[in-house]
């Protein structure tokens, strides 16, 4: 293959939609702005979520909770997921991607004490609840936090 044989995949490129240009082009005179208006002028445009002056959506609903924008969203896994693996394996972040029981950890995984893990392992995670610790190392296992 060479420099000039390649072309864009068929469909993907359109023609400049050229406004302006004339009644015959089919999109003179107004330009396909239709006639007059707000949204017909020179930088027009009205913010995302304006209502014309009504109260937006997004302030007429009461906001309830609280959302701490601090807290890392770490993915969470029950201790009984963990009976999948091996007697003796080491179960880490990349084992968990490789298993298909999570799809990404961007932030890490955390390791929640539901269920019951019968064999011994060495969990190597970003955080452990503290029932999910005690569960690990009770079966023989190792907890260790990376």
């Amino acid at each position: 293959m060479k420099l000039h044989e390649l072309s864009p995949a068929p469909g993907s490129v359109r023609d400049v939609k050229r406004i302006g240009r004339g009644h015959g082009s089919g999109n003179g005179k107004t330009a396909g702005k239709g006639h007059k208006g707000q949204k017909a002028r020179a930088g027009r445009g009205i913010r995302a979520g304006f209502e014309g002056g009504q109260m937006p959506l997004h302030r007429r609903i009461p906001k309830r909770g609280f959302n701490n924008i601090f807290a890392t969203p770490y993915v969470a896994i029950n201790v009984a997921v963990l009976n999948r693996f091996e007697d003796g394996a080491v179960v880490n972040t990349e084992a968990l991607l490789n298993a298909g029981i999570i799809n990404k950890a961007p932030y890490g995984v955390k390791i929640l004490g539901n269920g019951k893990i019968e064999k011994k392992l060495t969990v190597q995670v970003a955080a452990f609840s503290e029932s999910a610790k005690a569960k690990i190392e009770a079966a023989g296992g190792k907890a260790e936090v990376i």
